[in-house]
């Protein structure tokens, strides 16, 4: 470990660009109440040939199914699905923890074109 910052070991830049991390929109959002943890289903336009993925975010505590439909997130596009219960995940919604360690996700600060990758 590597100081404070809990980095482990070093990646190249080309390890890094292998891994997808797109913007979506969120198109719905619904509570997720058979998870072990609480969270909540997103469904996630990520336009083009992408397309909408489905995504289970451990988000209960600072955020609401309600308030979240037309948020754009981050999130990896180029992992493969993952069966969460009953729900099968296909892409990974990017969060940080906040002061208390719940997560609050990583959105842009002002709208961007859906499907624009990050790098």
């Amino acid at each position: 470990m590597s100081g404070s910052t809990g980095i482990t070991a070093q990646i190249s830049f080309d390890d890094f660009l292998k891994v997808d991390i797109r913007v979506g929109t969120i198109v719905a959002a619904e509570p997720f109440p058979e998870a072990r943890k609480p969270a909540i289903k997103l469904r996630i336009d990520f336009g083009g040939d992408i397309g909408v993925k489905r995504s289970s975010a451990q988000i209960t505590e600072n955020h609401t199914p309600e308030a979240l439909v037309g948020t754009q997130v981050l999130a990896v596009v180029n992992f493969p699905p993952r069966q969460i219960g009953p729900f099968m995940s296909e892409v990974l919604t990017l969060g940080v923890p906040d002061e208390n360690g719940k997560v609050m996700l990583i959105r842009p600060d002002r709208p961007v074109p859906t499907g624009g990758r990050l790098y």
